[in-house]
C-alpha cells in the first residue's frame, strides 16, 4: 500500500511537471518565493486589517495567529517525524525552479500548511475576506508542486495541518460568530421597512470622527425612510431622546441612539420606561454592548431593522441605599468599584499594540502598582478591596480582563474582586504574570443575582458603562430579566 500510495504520488509530481501551465510560469515561482516565512501572508493581513474595519482586523489577527501555530507544528513535529527528501528536478523545466532551493525534509509542506491556515483563519471569522483570499492561498499550495519542491502529498498533509490549525486556535478563541447571542425568538418587534417608524439621535460627541462620511449619511444610505436627529454641543442628549421615544411610541416603531456605550444606556433607560424597542448604532469607540448583540455596523443594525429580528436582554441596575426612593440607575455592561475602570482604560489603550491578553496583564500590574484598595462591606463581610467588578450577565476570559458575553439574558451578575489584604499586591502580580490568576486566593468571582454594598467612605467613587459618579455609602445591584427589547441580527453575514 505504502509503495502505491509513493507511485502515485511521483506521478502525480510528474504530470505536474511535464505539462504546461498557461500565464502560471511568471506567476507561481515568484508568488512561492513571497510566501517564504510568511512573509506574503504578514502583507496580506496588514491589508485587510486597513481596509477591513474592525471586522477585517480581527480576521487578519486570527489568520495570522493560526499561522503561527500552523508554522510551529510543522517546523517543530511535521518536519522531524518523516524525513522525506525533496523530489528530483529533472523534470521540472528550468525556468519553474526557484533560485534557493529548500535544504528541509520535503513532508509536509510548510507553505502550503501556512497558506490553509491563514485562508481558513480569516475565512472562519470573515467569509468575505475568506473568498478573497482562498484563491491566493490554493495559488501557494499548488506553486509547491509546480516549482518542485514538494511532492503533491506533501501539499496535502500540509494543508490539513493549516486547516487543523485554524480549527485549534478557533477552538481556544472562538470566532464572532461562537460567540453571538443565542438566535431565540423572545422578543417581538416591528420589522421597518427601510426604517419607516424608526426614530434615531446621532450622538456625534461619541467615538472617533467621520472621515468621509457621517453617522447621519451613513443611517440615510443604510435606511432611508429613518428619522434622523443629530445632537450638537448645545443640545441635551436625554431630550431628545425622549422625544424620538414618544414619536416612535405614536407611530408603533423604535428608537435608534448611534453612539457610545455610555449613550446606548441611557437610551435603554428611555427605551425602557417608553416601552419601545431599541436600536443601537455602533457609534462609540469600543461599542460593547452593540458588539455583543452582533451588531459591528450600521448595516447590522439596519438589516435587523428591516427583519424585524429582536430580543429581550436584561437590564443590570444598582441602586443607592443611602434615601428610600432614590430610583435605580441601570447599565448594559458594567460596573465597578475600585481599580477597574482605570484598569479597562490601560487594557484598551495597549490592547491595539499587543493584544488583549497581554494588555490586559499589563494593565492590572500598572493599576496595581500604582492604586490603592478601598475598605467596603459586600453582602455583610468587610474586606478591603482593590477592586469589584459587576457585569450585565456572564462574561467570557478568566481574570480581570473580561472580554465577550455569549447570553444577554442569563439572569446574572457576573461579580469579580480583587482583594486587598496583607501582600495581596504581591501576589496578585505573581499570579498574573504565571498565569495562575484564577487561583489565586486573593481573586475570587462568582455569578449572582443580587449584591450588597456598603460602607463605601466619602469621596468615593463608581463607574458604569462609561460613566463615573460619586458612590453612595450603600447601594444594591440587581437584575431585571430580559426587561429591554432590542433588534440584532437574527444571523452572521460577515
Amino acid at each position: 500500500m505504502r509503495q502505491k500510495f509513493s507511485s502515485w504520488d511521483r506521478t502525480l509530481f510528474h504530470q505536474v511537471a511535464t505539462r504546461q501551465w498557461p500565464a502560471a510560469e511568471r506567476v507561481l515561482p515568484r508568488l512561492s518565493r513571497r510566501a517564504n516565512h510568511g512573509l506574503l501572508w504578514f502583507g496580506v493581513a496588514a491589508g485587510i486589517a486597513a481596509v477591513g474595519g474592525r471586522p477585517g482586523r480581527r480576521a487578519a489577527l486570527r489568520g495570522v495567529g493560526s499561522l503561527a501555530l500552523a508554522s510551529a507544528t510543522v517546523n517543530t513535529i511535521g518536519k522531524g517525524a518523516v524525513r522525506r527528501s525533496r523530489p528530483l528536478l529533472d523534470a521540472v523545466p528550468v525556468m519553474r525552479q526557484l533560485r534557493h532551493q529548500p535544504v528541509t525534509t520535503s513532508f509536509p509542506s510548510g507553505h502550503a500548511a501556512s497558506a490553509a491556515a491563514f485562508a481558513v483563519g480569516v475565512a472562519l471569522e470573515s467569509r468575505r475576506w475568506g473568498a478573497v483570499v482562498a484563491p491566493v492561498a490554493w495559488s501557494v499550495a499548488f506553486s509547491r508542486i509546480y516549482t518542485g519542491v514538494h511532492y503533491p502529498s506533501d501539499v496535502v498533509i500540509g494543508t490539513a495541518i493549516g486547516a487543523g490549525a485554524a480549527l485549534a486556535v478557533r477552538g481556544v478563541v472562538p470566532t464572532r460568530r461562537d460567540l453571538a447571542v443565542p438566535a431565540r425568538p423572545r422578543a417581538d418587534a416591528p420589522a421597518l421597512p427601510e426604517g419607516r417608524g424608526l426614530f434615531v439621535v446621532v450622538n456625534e460627541a461619541s467615538g472617533p470622527p467621520a472621515l468621509l462620511v457621517t453617522p447621519t449619511e451613513r443611517l440615510k444610505g443604510a435606511l432611508p425612510q429613518a428619522q434622523v436627529t443629530e445632537r450638537t454641543e448645545d443640545d441635551d442628549l436625554a431630550e431628545l431622546l425622549e422625544k424620538a421615544a414618544q414619536r416612535a411610541v405614536e407611530q408603533g416603531g423604535a428608537l435608534g441612539i448611534h453612539g457610545g456605550d455610555g449613550s446606548i444606556n441611557l437610551a435603554a433607560t428611555i427605551a425602557l420606561r417608553h416601552g419601545v424597542p431599541l436600536v443601537a448604532f455602533p457609534g462609540g469607540t469600543y461599542n460593547h454592548f452593540a458588539r455583543d448583540l452582533g451588531i459591528e455596523t450600521v448595516d447590522d443594525a439596519a438589516r435587523a431593522v428591516e427583519e424585524g429580528s429582536a430580543a429581550a436582554v436584561d437590564i443590570a441596575r444598582f441602586t443607592s441605599q443611602d434615601s428610600g426612593n432614590a430610583e435605580p440607575v441601570p447599565f448594559l455592561n458594567t460596573f465597578s468599584i475600585g481599580a477597574y475602570p482605570e484598569l479597562v482604560r490601560y487594557r484598551e489603550r495597549w490592547a491595539r499594540r499587543t493584544g488583549s491578553w497581554p494588555a490586559g496583564i499589563l494593565a492590572a500590574l500598572h493599576v496595581l502598582r500604582t492604586s490603592q484598595p478601598i475598605d467596603v462591606v459586600i453582602n455583610g463581610h468587610r474586606r478591603p478591596v482593590w477592586l469589584l467588578f459587576a457585569g450585565n450577565c456572564a462574561y467570557r476570559g478568566v481574570g480581570l480582563a473580561p472580554v465577550r458575553r455569549q447570553n444577554l439574558a442569563d439572569g446574572l451578575l457576573d461579580v469579580r474582586i480583587v482583594d486587598g489584604g496583607p501582600f495581596a499586591r504581591t501576589r496578585l502580580i505573581a499570579a498574573a504574570m504565571t498565569g495562575g490568576l484564577a487561583n489565586s486566593p486573593v481573586y475570587s468571582a462568582a455569578l449572582l443575582r443580587r449584591l450588597r454594598v456598603s460602607g463605601m467612605a466619602a469621596g468615593a467613587h463608581l463607574a458604569y458603562d462609561g460613566e463615573v459618579a460619586p458612590a453612595p455609602t450603600e447601594l444594591v445591584l440587581d437584575k431585571v430579566n430580559e426587561a429591554l427589547t432590542v433588534y440584532r441580527p437574527a444571523t452572521d453575514a460577515t
